[in-house]
């Protein structure tokens, strides 16, 4: 007998497709659409004029600010390197964030864990204690902070290592800083990650630690990336903590370099270096977040899908 073959359905067009779309998102999906477009000009848009005004010379920055160079201003990028000593001041940033990013999220991650997984007496006093951290104003911190690590400076054999105009004094102040949320989102996270295979483990004769390092630590990969993805960018940016804890200018981080170029000279700056040392600032952050940027939304969205 035989067989007939049926037609495939036919494809609609883009418009009937754009439409139905459309229809499906209703008024609140366009809105929230258009609101993200919006958000992603202003995000966008200011990044690649600093882009541009990184190669152009100062005529062409305050006469010309919309318009591509006529020629690019390498030299520009040059002057911030060596006579801004943006160099040196980015190699501080590396190793200061390096190491604070280390200890934030080794300390945080223990801490969380703890404080998720072992019910205990004060837990829950504890947790809010670190969540209270999120709502402290930390511009009200600033000269308190500022004694503390002065007398931490007096302590005897470790106190010049960990005193004012020392990077691993900033390094202690930064993990501190950035505990709160590290505590909140891991905590948060390690509650939903299963019991079943850290018992299992417990029955085998794995120890607490093996257990956390070995089989929880690798289960929270995609926060554990997450956050420290956001901790890097925070302690990459921070100002004020590096402003009032290292006044010595060979200890420099790379935002402090950046402001003395703008303040050194008042109206007389170096604009095209300034420009040049901002672009130094924003690429290796925005290399390393469109490099993690598909680990950063699954660690988001991976507590809300277990």
């Amino acid at each position: 007998m035989p067989t007939t073959t049926q037609a495939p359905p036919e494809v609609p067009s883009r418009r009937v497709a754009r439409a139905e779309r459309k229809r499906r998102l209703g008024p609140l999906g366009v809105l929230t659409h258009a609101t993200l477009g919006i958000w992603t000009l202003l995000v966008t848009v200011p990044i690649v004029w600093t882009f541009l005004a990184s190669v152009k010379s100062e005529d062409e920055i305050f006469g010309h600010a919309w318009s591509l160079p006529v020629s690019p201003q390498w030299d520009n990028f040059a002057r911030a390197w060596e006579q801004a000593r943006i160099g040196q001041y980015m190699l501080n940033s590396v190793v200061v964030v390096s190491f604070s990013t280390f200890g934030t999220m080794l300390v945080g991650s223990m801490a969380a864990y703890v404080l998720a997984r072992y019910p205990f007496r004060g837990n829950r006093a504890i947790y809010l204690l670190f969540v209270s951290g999120l709502a402290f104003p930390f511009f009200l911190a600033l000269t308190p902070l500022f004694f503390v690590v002065q007398n931490m400076g007096n302590v005897p054999v470790v106190g010049p290592f960990i005193g004012l105009n020392t990077h691993a004094g900033a390094v202690l102040v930064y993990i501190a800083y950035s505990m709160p949320f590290t505590v909140f989102f891991l905590a948060a996270f390690f509650r939903t990650l299963p019991t079943a295979v850290a018992e299992a483990a417990m029955v085998d004769g794995a120890s607490h630690t093996r257990v956390f390092f070995q089989i929880m630590l690798p289960m929270a990969k995609p926060g554990i990336v997450s956050i420290t993805i956001f901790n890097i960018l925070g302690q990459w940016n921070q100002y004020q903590i590096p402003l009032i804890l290292l006044q010595d200018r060979e200890k420099w981080v790379l935002t402090q370099g950046i402001a003395d170029i703008s303040t050194a000279a008042g109206y007389d700056a170096d604009w095209a270096a300034l420009f040049a040392a901002l672009t130094l600032a924003i690429l290796p952050m925005l290399v390393v977040y469109t490099v993690f940027q598909r680990q950063i939304q699954s660690g988001l969205t991976a507590g809300a899908l277990k």
